[in-house]
């Protein structure tokens, strides 16, 4: 199996790079091969797995790179090592910010990633994209590179604003650059048992991707928030808290969807 799996969700504090960081983790924990690669600009993906802001070569650098230059030898020089063994990351910087501006005049602008991963997809069972919170030209070439995409919901009010122009895009992409793209599936994310709110989010995201939800609930938890300012995925910093339990919940989910 070699699949590229997308966190996408243009609304920010959904969890999307919390749910990056620890679903590519429980896949490596699950003796999966697996690359995440950071797409926003804030690096909190590559922060959150210990690494600095700025690296000598980084997927900015990838995304320049005369296509028809890549290879597989190249494009590893942006892979870095992680804690875990069968995790691999490809971080970024704030040069990422740049790269419309960068690729502005270039023909088939929106197939970047989709060209950088393509020459290493076969070296990895799982590739997953941590995605900026937006809808710009990252976004395309996130969805572009995609089998599918796996979308954070947070469990509070307002938890389904702006996911119509999400579908509306992934729907554009399908039509012009990716006929394969599908959804992967809605991940409930934040979710607190005490508040009648989370309940009815629950029951509102289920109607309306019927048949589309993971049944891995991801709740508010302490240690998942604390984990990234370590630098580590849940299961590196508190095996035992109910989020790692969870995020390996959901990776054995996303194995059995195939």
């Amino acid at each position: 199996m070699n699949k590229i799996i997308s966190i996408c969700n243009q609304k920010g504090g959904v969890g999307k790079t919390t749910t990056s960081i620890n679903t590519a983790a429980g896949l490596a924990a699950l003796e999966k091969k697996v690359l995440l690669v950071d797409l926003d600009p804030q690096s909190n993906a590559s922060q959150g797995m210990g690494f600095g802001v700025k690296n000598d070569n980084d997927l900015y650098s990838a995304l320049v790179w005369d296509p028809n230059s890549l290879t597989n030898e190249k494009v590893k020089s942006v892979i870095q090592k992680t804690e875990l063994h069968y995790l691999d990351i490809m971080p970024c910087s704030q040069d990422l910010a740049g790269i419309e501006v960068e690729l502005s005049d270039e023909t088939n602008k929106e197939q970047r990633l989709a060209n950088v991963l393509s020459v290493i997809k076969s070296d990895y069972e799982f590739i997953l994209l941590d995605s900026p919170p937006s809808l710009n030209l990252l976004t395309i070439n996130v969805l572009t590179a995609s089998d599918s995409v796996l979308i954070p919901i947070q469990c509070e009010y307002y938890a389904l604003a702006g996911l119509a122009e999400l579908l509306k895009i992934i729907h554009l992409v399908k039509n012009n650059f990716n006929s394969n793209l599908s959804i992967e599936g809605a991940l409930l994310t934040m979710y607190d048992g005490r508040l009648n709110l989370s309940k009815q989010v629950v029951d509102d995201v289920q109607s309306n991707f019927s048949g589309n939800v993971f049944k891995t609930i991801i709740p508010r938890s302490v240690r998942l928030s604390e984990a990234p300012s370590f630098g580590k995925p849940i299961i590196l910093y508190d095996i035992m808290s109910i989020g790692a339990v969870r995020y390996l919940e959901l990776a054995k989910e996303i194995i059995s969807n195939g």
